[in-house]
């Protein structure tokens, strides 16, 4: 009996990917003025920025229904698999409840996951679950595994705008102003499922001296877990100067890191310039 896996396009996996990763991926809609799109789909990270740069108002994302998860389980259990869905964090959208409606009518067959995470907070646990899914154990289990290994997760960004926060009614226009003029820097993270403001930094370079103090505070990294970084934006340059900066935490640990683009659903609020990096913390 095969696990398939299932995961929300807050995770910042496409469509290509999902299918490279053998999971299945449901996308969430965004909306610009009159035009709807499918969030991996039919537009891509850069495609969002384009817009969302071009565009004078935040565009609108919606949470994925019970009815599309319940097709979904539908489609991949008739051939006796077990489901393991994880998604975005329930505190940051109604998407897991959605989820968790739909897999009552799937008893004993689908077990959905919180991640209390996003973006690549997300991505990270849903690579665990991939690894796990090897090792031939339930879908129950996995899950248990899941629920478990989340905590572990840290997700700390350093965003390169105040813009997007005014805009979506986080902080005033005129704290936007004022840290536009000074070049301040905020940075968040993802803690017990929701975004929180941990610290600013003046500049880009304390700022990614800053992110290096709290991923040293946090207790390093588990480089035996997934670990990934992230930009926001139409191009990486940002997050290469922070790696050079940073190669100190990874040098003679790693060969590569991986790096992704963030996606519409943290994109919207963060807008471009944004590094960020997730990776489960060190235990013991």
């Amino acid at each position: 009996m095969s696990i398939k896996l299932v995961v929300d396009s807050a995770s910042d996996i496409d469509i290509t990917e999902a299918k490279e990763l053998g999971i299945h991926m449901i996308p969430m809609s965004i909306q610009f003025g009159e035009d709807t799109y499918s969030d991996g789909v039919d537009l891509t990270r850069k495609q969002f920025f384009e817009k969302l740069i071009e565009s004078s108002e935040l565009p609108k994302t919606s949470q994925i229904n019970m009815f599309q998860f319940e097709e979904c389980f539908s489609s991949l259990t008739e051939d006796g698999s077990e489901v393991v869905a994880i998604t975005i964090s329930s505190k940051l959208s109604g998407t897991y409840a959605s989820a968790v409606q739909a897999a009552q009518n799937f008893k004993g067959k689908v077990f959905v996951v919180d991640s209390l995470n996003a973006s690549i907070g997300e991505r990270v646990l849903v690579q665990h679950a991939i690894a796990l899914v090897k090792e031939g154990i339930s879908a129950q289990a996995l899950a248990e595994k899941l629920e478990e290994a989340r905590h572990h997760i840290k997700l700390m960004a350093l965003l390169g705008t105040l813009e997007y926060l005014q805009k979506g009614g986080r902080i005033s226009a005129v704290t936007a102003v004022s840290g536009a003029i000074l070049q301040i820097k905020p940075v968040i993270s993802i803690v017990d499922g929701e975004v929180k403001m941990i610290g600013k930094a003046m500049g880009s370079k304390k700022g990614n001296n800053f992110l290096m103090q709290l991923i040293g505070k946090s207790g390093g990294i588990d480089f035996d877990m997934p670990y990934v970084t992230a930009y926001s934006g139409l191009e990486d340059s940002l997050l290469q100067k922070y790696l050079h900066d940073s190669a100190s935490l990874w040098r003679d640990k790693v060969e590569e890191v991986p790096s992704y683009c963030i996606g519409s659903t943290i994109g919207t609020h963060i807008g471009p310039g944004a590094i960020a990096v997730a990776f489960f913390g060190k235990q013991g």
